[in-house]
C-alpha cells in the first residue's frame, strides 16, 4: 500500500497579484504619458519633458523600490521600442533608476510625509547625476556628439533641465501618491494619519 503524501506549496511572489494588475496599469499610463511632451528651457527644444517617470515613483511609494524600478524599467523599454530609441531607452532606465530608488527606499524607511520629501530630494539629486552620467556616455557614443560638446552642455543646459524635470516629477508623485493612495494600497496595509 502507498503512502499518501500530501504536498503544500507555499506562494514564493514578492507580489501579490492585485499589485501585479496595479503595476501592469501603471506601466500603461507611464508608456501614454511618454508621448506628451514638450520643452521645458527656452532655446533647448530637443531636450522634452514627459511625465512617464511618475508612474514608477508612485508605485515605489506604494509597493517598494523593486516595484517601483519595475515599472520604470518596463516604460523605458517600451517607449525605446516604439520610437525605435535604444539610446533613449538606456538614458529612461538610468534616470529612472535615480529617481525612483533613492524615494522609495526612504520612503520604506520612514514613512511619513517628511520620509516622502527627503527622499524625494534625494532623488532629484540622484537622477540629475545618472542622467550627466548617462549623458556622457550615451550622447557620444550612439549620437555621435562630440564630448567635449556634452562636457559644455553639463552646467548651462542639462543640469537645469534635470533638475526641473526631475522636481516636476517629484511634485507630481507627491500629489498623485496622496490622492490615490487609498485605492492602491489594501486596507490592511494603511497607516493611519501617514502620507
Amino acid at each position: 500500500m502507498s503512502e499518501q503524501t500530501n504536498y503544500q506549496f507555499k506562494n514564493t511572489n514578492t507580489w501579490s497579484t492585485r499589485q501585479l494588475v496595479t503595476m501592469a496599469l501603471l506601466c500603461a499610463i507611464g508608456v501614454l504619458l511618454s508621448f506628451i511632451e514638450f520643452p521645458l528651457l527656452p532655446g533647448v527644444p530637443w531636450l522634452m519633458y514627459d511625465a512617464s517617470a511618475m508612474p514608477a515613483m508612485v508605485c515605489g511609494f506604494a509597493f517598494g523600490p523593486g516595484a517601483g524600478f519595475a515599472v520604470g524599467l518596463v516604460c523605458a523599454v517600451l517607449h525605446g521600442i516604439l520610437f525605435a530609441d535604444v539610446s533613449g531607452a538606456f538614458m529612461n532606465i538610468l534616470v529612472v533608476a535615480g529617481l525612483v530608488l533613492p524615494a522609495a527606499f526612504m520612503y520604506r524607511k520612514m514613512h511619513t510625509m517628511k520620509g516622502a520629501i527627503i527622499g524625494l530630494v534625494l532623488s532629484v539629486i540622484a537622477a540629475t547625476i545618472m542622467a550627466i552620467i548617462g549623458n556622457l556616455i550615451v550622447t557620444p557614443l550612439y549620437l555621435g556628439v562630440p564630448l567635449d560638446a556634452v562636457i559644455e552642455m553639463i552646467i548651462p543646459i542639462l543640469i537645469p533641465f534635470n533638475l526641473a524635470k526631475a522636481t516636476i516629477n517629484s511634485i507630481l508623485t507627491i500629489i498623485v501618491y496622496k490622492s490615490i493612495s487609498n485605492l492602491i494600497t489594501p486596507k490592511k496595509k494603511q497607516v493611519k494619519g501617514r502620507a
